[in-house]
């Protein structure tokens, strides 16, 4: 059930209507009129803006729209009135007993409620966290991880086939360096000093990695020449740092349907096939850059690349795929990557990358344009930094990574559940403050309790209920008389429920899971003005004196907010509980 949807189809048939009375042209396009929540609750329970939009195309006054549309949704029974506002917007009134069959359609639904066909069964590849292997997972990945999962779980949730997946960059120079770094930790594990240079990892994560090699090898590899060791090591190396990583998303209960290896691009032609079909289209040739905008490196000088024309998609520069040594640049097996991707036969790609990647939108853009001649759209979603503070002062945990602050410290912390109920508490490109203070204060300004605590209210009073004798089963109070949910506390908390598949979609088509965390926000203020209303006029309270029938109505309504809050709190990736502590 989608209130919203089923209004606006309302709609759409007395525009219809209207066009075969010739009180309107046959020809518009109503793909914009909307039917959504007015930003004054007091002038309505839904607006519609179909006059405004339908003005211009069929050469009439909005206004003389809106009030021929009105006389028409009269005649609906669920609709008490239809007010004209403004220049021509449509206020509507819906008669209680729609939001109690609300309520009713949350109990018989269940989780269901809400989940929406949106996608269409389209396949979407959601590409997320996909740090380099070189150390465990920090604290700006876990934005990326939680925010990434998130957007899956939604995507899914809406419609689509998702694919969650991580790209492993294991074929740069920088698993090279993390090769050396283990070699060094190695040497260590046999008992020699040594030194960690500039551009190696001197985490103590490597301790035991080392120590690992060294029951493994022995001393083979001891005083050796790099020739002798880099290989072996540096493909050891990467698969305990992929270890590493795939227990740090364990620890926030992310796990992933594919990992993707950078390196299964090289020496296999798959790059080569991407540019080739690049270079069919005419987009690959032989060309000079003009020096970057600013000023000029002093060692910059004009040479002969082999060139993305770019430009053609977008970009704002063409684009360097090769260097003028044969060498394949960075760009190349990114390309690759993505040409695999719509090999697969995805109809949606989506790219989670840290805000430093920002440079990289247009170009990675461009590339998936050409490969796939328009036909496969890329979101690519920058999350911003992630600030830490304790006792308002930035805080610095142990650092044993060496040089940042790990994902495993901060959900030892804070555990997982509130680590990702904060993570989306702000939209994925602006920066996020997560204060370990007030993330754990159980108040009404720390979200994550504050819709954790609604939860665990709607819980303790079935359990009282139960033992009360009361039967809350879903199909017991989704039979139950509600008529008398008929107070205005009772009705916002109802219409609140309503927007919820309104909201699923909203979300989805933005690709915004933050938007779920807020609305849960609201359902859990409403909710609890609701008990607090209660305690002041009894008639209220989800528990009645006057027996079973005249409480059910009550808990029906309270069910109904936990199943929305479980659904809502199940995209994001956080576990409901069942009472506070």
């Amino acid at each position: 059930m989608n209130l919203f949807a089923d209004i606006r189809a309302t709609v759409l048939e007395a525009l219809g209507a209207m066009q075969t009375d010739g009180a309107l042209p046959e020809a518009l396009d109503f793909a914009n009129v909307t039917v959504e929540p007015p930003r004054d609750p007091g002038h309505g329970d839904m607006a519609t803006n179909a006059a405004m939009v339908l003005a211009k195309p069929a050469g009439m006054k909005p206004r003389d729209i809106a009030e021929a549309l009105a006389a028409r949704l009269a005649d609906d029974p669920r609709i008490t009135s239809a007010e004209v506002a403004g220049p021509g917007f449509l206020n509507l009134r819906l008669d209680p007993a729609v939001w109690a069959e609300t309520v009713r359609a949350v109990l018989g639904q269940g989780t269901q409620y809400g989940r929406s066909e949106l996608g269409e069964g389209l396949k979407v590849n959601v590409e997320y966290v996909s740090a380099n292997p070189t150390g465990p997972l920090h604290v700006g990945h876990t934005r990326g991880a939680v925010f990434g999962d998130a957007l899956a779980s939604l995507l899914d949730y809406a419609g689509y086939d998702v694919t969650r997946e991580y790209y492993i960059n294991d074929g740069g120079a920088q698993v090279d360096v993390l090769a050396r770094s283990v070699y060094l930790r190695y040497l260590e594990a046999h008992g020699q000093e040594v030194v960690f240079e500039n551009g190696t990892y001197p985490g103590d994560y490597l301790i035991a990695v080392g120590e690992t090699l060294k029951d493994r090898v022995g001393d083979a590899y001891v005083d050796q020449p790099e020739d002798v060791w880099l290989a072996e090591v540096r493909a050891f190396a990467t698969e305990a740092m992929m270890d590493l990583i795939r227990a740090d998303l364990a620890r926030l209960g992310v796990k992933m349907d594919h990992f993707f290896s950078e390196k299964s691009l090289y020496g296999t032609g798959r790059i080569e096939d991407a540019i080739a079909a690049l270079d069919a289209k005419g987009l690959i040739y032989s060309g000079v850059l003009e020096p970057p905008k600013g000023k000029v490196p002093e060692d910059w000088e004009p040479r002969e690349q082999t060139l993305f024309k770019s430009t053609d998609h977008g970009d704002d520069v063409d684009r360097p795929i090769m260097k003028s040594d044969g060498a394949w640049t960075y760009f190349a097996p990114d390309i690759a990557y993505h040409y695999d991707k719509i090999s697969r036969g995805y109809d949606l790609l989506i790219d989670v990358f840290g805000a430093d990647h920002g440079g990289y939108v247009k170009r990675m853009k461009a590339a998936v344009s050409a490969l796939s001649d328009g036909k496969v759209p890329l979101d690519i979603k920058l999350c911003q930094l992630v600030k830490l503070f304790k006792n308002g002062e930035p805080f610095k945990m142990s650092k044993r990574a060496g040089t940042f602050i790990t994902l495993a410290d901060v959900v030892e912390e804070v555990g997982p559940d509130v680590t990702r109920f904060v993570m989306l508490t702000r939209k994925n490109d602006a920066p996020l403050d997560f204060d370990f203070n007030k993330v754990m204060e159980q108040s009404r300004d720390n979200p994550v309790f504050y819709v954790q605590y609604a939860h665990a209210r709607v819980r303790s009073v079935l359990r009282k209920a139960e033992a009360a004798g009361i039967a809350h089963d879903d199909a017991t109070l989704g039979a139950a008389d509600l008529s008398g949910l008929a107070d205005e506390a009772e009705l916002t908390l109802a219409k609140k429920l309503a927007e919820w598949p309104r909201l699923v979609e909203i979300a989805a088509r933005s690709n915004e899971p933050h938007r779920v965390a807020f609305y849960l926000y609201e359902v859990a203020s409403d909710f609890h003005s609701l008990w607090n209303r209660g305690n002041d006029k009894p008639e209220l309270r989800f528990l009645q004196d006057a027996g079973a029938a005249a409480s059910q109505s009550k808990l029906a309504l309270a069910r109904a907010t936990a199943v929305v809050i479980s659904a809502g709190l199940g995209i994001l990736g956080v576990t409901p509980v069942e009472e506070m502590r």
